[in-house]
């Protein structure tokens, strides 16, 4: 309550710091006074030091009360009223305000005292920035020397990105320059964002904004700014200040230059707005230069790249993405960042090469992670996420955006949330996993904006289970809406890597116009790369728009099964081999069908794609064959914790015993039952335990 009365409009609305402590002559402050004024003179003194020593080492106290002529045995008054606990491994505050309340009741003479006695006994070269910053605590007035060292000591975040955003914060205020003190608040918003602090970022930038004029500082600050928005909140409004902040440092720092149109491009792709990429692919032809360093030339090749590929300009496109791939293996040194990376992650996603892409992002949430850039890290996982899609690897895609989200949100990031939420619900809407689909959905809101990257992936997830219950009209729509085509205008990308679904449920109806417009385009592309898995889509797209029954559906599916990896894309394989089963079986030629359906089943429960096995299962039966299990032994059909479920049902245990066992809910343990049931082919616990009475290892998989 005591806060509420005395925050300004400003604070209120998050413009501006909130109070470090409450307010001096608020109930609370008094009540810590009276607390306070009734220790011991030493005493109040001991807990000073402690409250101010954030070194977590408890011999940095200990010698700092020992300079001071007072020894720990004072702190036991303190210790008696509840406010520390005195332990071997240092002192402990019972309640974090209390620490708060110590060092903000304490007179200001006494605090830099404190201060400078815990400089005084923290290494030079060891804890070199929290000395520096105990000195600037002491100190009154300008101090540029001082500065100086913060500065040098903060460099590299090598202490925490968070602390070191404080410690330039400190510094600025030690400037006796204007241009220095502006250079080092914006360093230290550019710190505070890296830390996954975007709310301190843009109070230090609207400090700045308020302060400086300096056409350098504000060309910097608006790169940092707009992605401030791109990530966090307005993605629309990111790339007009983005651009403008190019125009501005164009002249002096081509590097900035060219990272904030990288990042525009990026927003406008995010926004739905992909015409204006072709004005920020312009503007960083105009700017690259043969002696570019490595990192300006990745930058400005994926920018080059994208640029020709919203346009249909494969040819220009491949290889300039694909040399920002290349450069971007080979990069080291302080030119080696999680942002260099994700920008050649990004570029090997467009241009097909999904190992690669892979490696990078992997390197890049590696690299984020070491160095604490948690600015970088969600957006790394994101493009982690989508290579792993295309290799066919769903369970870990799901897994890495399950932890992009978590970093995402963690960092107030939203934008990248939702698109993690979107990447999610098509993952399981692939898997026809209706219900966690429409949880992710409803979990990015009831309006995503329209047009926008996470309203497209909703629209793909949805179209996804419309196509699973048959509904191809419904599906056809909504992914024929993701993008109008020649416009440059909604998720361009989206639908490329949606056009498959949209052919296979176009493939249904009587007119298709938007499926072979949608087709074309992804055809240029497709035949732009050395991706065999996109020319095997291809194929299979083309099989399923050819007559029905006649020769050339049956060369492009048989095409399709050729070019399919044999590493990766087990999933898209197995669709194949559905998709060609029913086409033969509706051709009237089952017993060619039945491999196909065999195949395509097996894979599906192995992958624990249920409902397209049932699917297979479904066609299998319709072409004449009487289906039992899949000729498999239970142990590869079933997840460790499915097999565990089944070796106890066939012991005879009950549901309720095993979730007791398991720490499960019974829910839980139904649901993962009904599963097995299906996998196995089978309607009863009796016949489940005569399946694994009849397989006798069965069981020895879950120990191994």
């Amino acid at each position: 309550m005591d806060l509420t009365e005395v925050l300004s409009p400003g604070q209120w609305r998050g413009e501006e710091p909130l109070p470090a402590a409450p307010p001096a002559d608020g109930a609370l402050a008094r009540a810590y006074r009276a607390r306070l004024d009734r220790l011991p003179p030493d005493t109040r003194r001991m807990l000073l030091l402690a409250a101010l020593d954030e070194s977590d080492q408890p011999a940095t106290f200990v010698r700092a009360a020992d300079a001071a002529g007072l020894a720990v045995e004072a702190l036991a008054p303190a210790e008696a009223a509840g406010l520390v606990r005195v332990e071997p491994g240092g002192v402990t505050f019972a309640q974090p305000l209390a620490r708060t309340m110590v060092a903000a009741g304490a007179p200001l003479a006494q605090r830099r005292a404190a201060h400078r006695l815990l400089a005084d006994v923290l290494d030079p070269d060891g804890q070199r920035l929290l000395r520096a910053m105990h000195l600037a605590a002491a100190t009154a007035g300008a101090d540029p020397a001082l500065a100086e060292e913060l500065e040098r000591a903060a460099a590299g975040g090598r202490d925490g990105w968070a602390v070191a955003s404080a410690a330039l914060c400190q510094a600025a205020a030690l400037s006796d320059r204007p241009s220095d003190a502006a250079a080092r608040l914006l360093a230290a918003a550019r710190y505070a964002w890296t830390a996954g602090q975007p709310g301190q970022a843009r109070l230090l930038l609207d400090r700045l904004r308020a302060t400086c004029a300096d056409p350098t500082v504000t060309g910097h600050a608006g790169l940092l700014r707009g992605e401030l928005q791109l990530r966090c909140d307005d993605a629309a409004g990111a790339a007009a200040t983005l651009l403008s902040a190019a125009r501005t440092v164009a002249g002096t720092d081509r590097a900035v230059a060219m990272e904030a149109l990288a990042r525009a491009g990026e927003a406008v792709c995010f926004a739905g707005d992909q015409y204006r990429y072709a004005e920020v692919g312009r503007r960083a032809a105009a700017l690259r230069h043969p002696t570019d360093p490595p990192v300006v030339e990745l930058t400005g090749c994926l920018v080059t790249g994208v640029a020709a590929t919203l346009r249909g300009d494969h040819e220009r496109a491949g290889p300039a993405l694909r040399r920002a791939v290349v450069l971007g293996g080979r990069l080291a040194g302080p030119a080696l960042t999680p942002t260099a990376l994700t920008c050649a992650a990004a570029a090997g996603l467009v241009v097909a090469v999904d190992g690669a892409a892979h490696r990078l992002a992997e390197r890049a949430v590696g690299l984020a992670r070491e160095r604490g850039e948690l600015s970088m890290l969600s957006r790394a996982l994101e493009l982690r996420a989508v290579a792993e899609y295309w290799l066919g690897r769903h369970e870990a895609a799901a897994e890495t955006s399950r932890d992009g989200l978590r970093v995402a949100r963690a960092t107030g990031q939203f934008n990248c949330a939702n698109v993690h939420l979107g990447l999610l619900a098509v993952l399981a809407a692939v898997r026809a996993d209706r219900e966690a689909s429409l949880r992710r959905i409803r979990e990015i809101g009831p309006t995503p904006t329209p047009g926008s990257r996470p309203h497209a992936l909703a629209g793909w997830a949805l179209a996804v289970l419309d196509l699973v219950d048959g509904r191809h009209a419904e599906a056809a729509a909504r992914l024929a809406s993701l993008a109008r085509l020649g416009t440059g205008r909604g998720q361009v990308l989206v639908q490329v890597m949606a056009t498959p679904y949209l052919v296979e449920a176009a493939a249904h109806l009587p007119h298709r116009p938007a499926a072979t417009a949608a087709l074309a385009a992804f055809d240029r592309w497709a035949s732009s790369t050395a991706s065999p898995l996109r020319r095997a889509l291809s194929a299979r797209c083309h099989a399923l728009l050819a007559p029905r029954g006649g020769v050339e559906a049956e060369q492009e599916f048989r095409t399709a099964l050729r070019l399919h990896p044999t590493e990766d894309g087990a999933f898209e394989r197995a669709r194949t081999e559905l998709l060609f089963g029913q086409e033969l079986r509706r051709s009237r030629r089952p017993r060619d069908a039945r491999g196909h359906l065999h195949q395509a089943r097996e894979t599906f429960t192995l992958l624990g794609a249920d409902r397209w096995a049932e699917q297979a299962t479904a066609e299998l039966r319709a072409a004449g064959e009487s289906v039992g299990p899949p000729d498999l032994p239970a142990a590869r059909l079933l997840t460790g914790q499915q097999l565990r479920i089944a070796q106890l049902v066939a012991e005879g245990a009950t549901n309720r015993e095993i979730a007791a066992r398991m720490f499960l809910s019974t829910r839980t343990v139904d649901h993962h039952l009904r599963n097995v049931f299906n996998r196995l082919g089978i309607r009863s616990r009796t016949e489940l335990a005569r399946t694994f009475a009849a397989e006798p290892h069965a069981g020895l998989a879950s120990e191994r």
